[in-house]
């Protein structure tokens, strides 16, 4: 495979060497002057025939501005100030150097100013769902972990694993970079990011072949980066308080000028976050009773996170635009855990009891560096993209666990001390590079190449302190290393005709794994090669109707802790532990969207996954005792219909009403722990407004209400919860704003559940801090010119999948 890459990156190096010097066609200008108040402070955007934004320029001081390096063609001027649009040119012909007759702004003119209106909170662009976070009041003061919990069609489970319109395994990204961690370590992750450095929520349910082909689907959490020209930014606190003080603080700063855009910004987060368990778990043999355990687990979090980002664009050329960015994250927490348990005999009465108390200090680190290029071939849109990442993840967790066991009598029996001392450090490197050429036939070709080397290493070390002096637990210490290769080659065709257009696309991924158990010396390797196909098409029947049917194949990988045989106690009865023999499921999807003028959406969606990867607690007895684990293993299949609504309601001037109903049944077979389940499954929905009112005078108020059906998920019965935010805001003319909001106000949004197989029945509830009160203000500062943004990064299939 690593001959058939080579060959394949000469061919890419070739195709991109041939394009390059066939750019050798005669290039034009157009120039102009306008003239009128603020001047310097238009942005001029020309565009294509097809409405593809070709350059971006601002005026000089004397209002002239140019345009270089023109094919022939049909253009149409704009000029923004402060965001709105003031100006609109009819269709300019280039064939030869051209100057415009002078725009004079100060001429009133109906047809160039338009009235710009605020972003939905969603909207669907580009086959993609997004959720405009900076909009919602009611994202005020959280974190990107509860913005996302509380997102339409979003769930998340007891262990904190996300699942979107009924499928799990997704892959979550940050600026379109994965993140390393799934299930209860991702959710960590994102509660230390503040709401305030998210722009937007982009949920991708069918990427296509230049995506990664990782995950059933994409959410991509983009966080807020200031492109206007001149000198920006913006200053932001909250407070919010639940049962526990919520505190986000975070500054950006941007300068944009012809030639260089350089940005920087800083976050902290301190936000005290519980998590209270109840759980009540039976055991049986043969179908007869027993024991059981009553315990009730309260976990509190105290975060303290640190976020900064640097970077910087250097427009060398008109071609040519070089760029780097900086990251760094630290995030510091210590959990603090009291577990209490009751032991039911076969009586179902109390036969014993345990107390396990948790105290540990975590240290979770990430640097990242980003080095990436962009040529552009021509106007029409063709350009060379390339990037280089290395990304630097490393976490250090210091472990107490202190369980005393006491008989009937309330006697102390036994006391156990175990102490853990958790060391991971994780390496990406990636490369990829991305080829986009637009021909005047509304045909477009894109191809690219990618390959990333990823080594984690994962080094446990747990004690046994009972008598005092520690020493090491051979049981339980644990040495895993995970090294990956993963060679990527892609191609798509698109054609626009008048009513119709198509993508083809195909993606091969090249995987070779090894996972090396240092402890028992034992090595597992893998190495598989496999094609991913997508294809969309779309027809409009009607200037307000339009149809669109797409499919692609997907493969979600097992994290690399996920693979990890390592045992991680939780109390004496409950440990997580990976699964060295899981394997990746791969899944198709298909999708008919049906919209009415750009606005009300409905997508009907079918899916099939075959090794489902699922998360499952399920009864092991080791050493006589009944024990769970939580772990993850392969289901033979997993099938999924859905069908997904969008429709905004205005319902009078001053309000605006955005509904989304999702309505889905999912299907699952396979066998664990001995217990086989054939098509098991529910129908069930979930249901989501989202009221906004005017109220006058800078003055806007905000009503969220989300309510979630009874879902059958594999061997997990989940109950019904729904919520209900509220929130106010007032913006003033110094472009500050101040807002309100109450979210879960009657705290209801906490899963409910019950786990079945054939000698275990387990009900738990989860309460956790959701019912919150915050005040937040921002103000921004700067010119307030818009610029054009950049997609930068190569990692794209990488940072998911550290997690357990």
């Amino acid at each position: 495979m690593a001959k058939l890459f080579l060959l394949l990156l000469a061919w890419t190096l070739t195709l991109f060497s041939s394009l390059l010097s066939a750019q050798s066609v005669q290039n034009f200008s157009l120039s102009g002057t306008v003239s009128g108040e603020k001047t310097e402070q238009l942005e001029l955007n020309l565009f294509d025939s097809g409405n593809a934004l070709v350059k971006t320029e601002i005026a000089e001081q004397n209002g002239k501005f140019s345009f270089n390096d023109l094919k022939t063609g049909n253009y149409k001027l704009k000029i923004n100030r402060n965001g709105s649009e003031v100006y609109q040119s009819d269709p300019i012909q280039i064939a030869e150097n051209k100057s415009l007759s002078p725009i004079d702004l100060n001429v009133k003119s109906i047809e160039g100013v338009t009235i710009t209106k605020t972003k939905p909170y969603i909207e669907r662009q580009d086959g993609k769902m997004i959720l405009n976070v900076e909009n919602s009041i009611a994202s005020t003061g959280n974190s990107a972990f509860e913005v996302l919990e509380k997102a339409p069609g979003v769930n998340v489970d007891s262990n904190d694993n996300i699942s979107l319109r009924g499928k799990g395994n997704l892959l979550v990204q940050i600026d379109g970079k994965n993140t390393p961690m799934t299930g209860s370590d991702l959710a960590a992750y994102l509660r230390g990011i503040p709401s305030s450095t998210v722009e937007k929520i982009e949920f991708i349910t069918n990427p296509s072949s230049k995506y990664d082909a990782a995950g059933t689907s994409i959410i991509n959490i983009k966080l807020k980066k200031d492109q206007r020209k001149g000198t920006n930014g913006s200053v932001s606190t909250a407070l919010g308080s639940g049962k526990f003080i919520k505190n986000n603080n975070s500054f950006s700063i941007n300068h944009r000028n012809k030639k260089v855009n350089v940005f920087a910004n800083y976050s902290f987060a301190y936000r005290e976050f519980y998590n209270h368990l109840v759980l009540d778990r039976n055991f049986y043999t043969n179908q007869t009773f027993d024991k059981a355990y009553v315990q009730d687990n309260f976990l509190k979090f105290n975060f303290r996170n640190h976020i900064a980002k640097a970077g910087m664009d250097y427009y060398m050329n008109d071609k040519n635009v070089l760029g780097f960015s900086v990251g760094f994250i630290s995030n510091r927490f210590d959990p603090k855990g009291d577990n209490s348990s009751v032991v039911l005999g076969s009586d179902r009465l109390p036969a014993s009891s345990f107390t396990t108390q948790n105290r540990s200090h975590d240290h979770w680190k990430n640097v990242s560096f980003n080095l990436n290029h962009k040529y552009t071939i021509d106007s029409l849109g063709s350009e060379i993209t390339t990037d280089f990442d290395f990304i630097n993840y490393s976490n250090t967790s210091l472990q107490n666990f202190e369980t005393r066991n006491y008989g009937l009598a309330g006697n102390l029996t036994n006391l156990d001390i175990l102490q853990g001392d958790i060391g991971g450090n994780l390496n990406i490197y990636s490369l990829k590079s991305d080829l986009t050429k637009t021909l005047k036939n509304k045909w477009k070709l894109e191809a690219g190449i990618k390959t990333s080397f990823v080594k984690a290493d994962n080094d446990l070390k747990f004690f046994n302190a009972t008598s005092g002096v520690p020493e090491l637990d051979l049981n339980k210490t644990n040495h895993f290393i995970y090294e990956e290769n993963i060679n990527a080659v892609y191609g798509n065709a698109s054609k626009k005709w008048d009513k119709f257009s198509a993508t083809f696309g195909l993606r091969a991924e090249n995987t070779n794994v090894t996972g090396t158990q240092i402890t028992t010396n034992q090595v597992n390797k893998k190495n598989y090669t496999q094609l991913f196909p997508s294809a969309v098409f779309s027809y409009d029947l009607t200037d307000k109707n339009n149809l669109e049917i797409n499919f692609s194949r997907r493969i979600t990988r097992p994290s690399y802790n996920q693979l990890n045989p390592f045992k991680f106690y939780l109390d004496p009865t409950t440990y997580k532990a990976g699964n060295p023999e899981l394997n990746p499921q791969t899944t198709m999807n298909y999708e008919l969207t049906y919209s009415l003028n750009s606005k009300y959406f409905a997508t009907v969606s079918y899916s099939k996954t075959n090794n489902n990867i699922t998360d499952v607690i399920k009864p092991v007895v080791e050493n006589g005792e009944n024990i769970t684990v939580q772990t993850n293993e392969n289901l033979s299949s997993a099938s999924y219909f859905g069908l997904y609504l969008i429709a905004p309601v205005k319902v009078t001037k001053w309000w605006d009403m955005n509904n989304s109903a999702n309505f889905y049944y999912g299907s699952y077979t396979g066998n664990v722990s001995g217990t086989q389940i054939n098509n098991k499954g529910n129908f069930t929905f979930n249901l989501n407004s989202i009221n906004s009112f005017k109220l006058g005078n800078g003055f806007t108020a905000e009503l969220t209400g989300n309510y979630r059906g009874r879902e059958v998920y594999a061997y997990m019965d989940v109950q019904p919860n729904w919520y209900l935010n509220i929130g106010a805001q007032k913006k003033f003319k110094n472009n500050s704003v101040l807002k309100l909001a109450f979210n879960d106000i009657f705290f209801t949004s906490n899963p409910k559940a019950q786990t079945t197989f054939n000698n275990y029945v387990e009900n738990f509830v989860v309460k956790r801090d959701s019912r919150v009160a915050t005040i937040s203000y921002t103000y921004n500062f700067g010119s307030s010119k818009n610029g054009q943004p950049r997609k930068t990064g190569g990692a794209d299939d990488l940072k998911q999948r550290i997690g357990a």
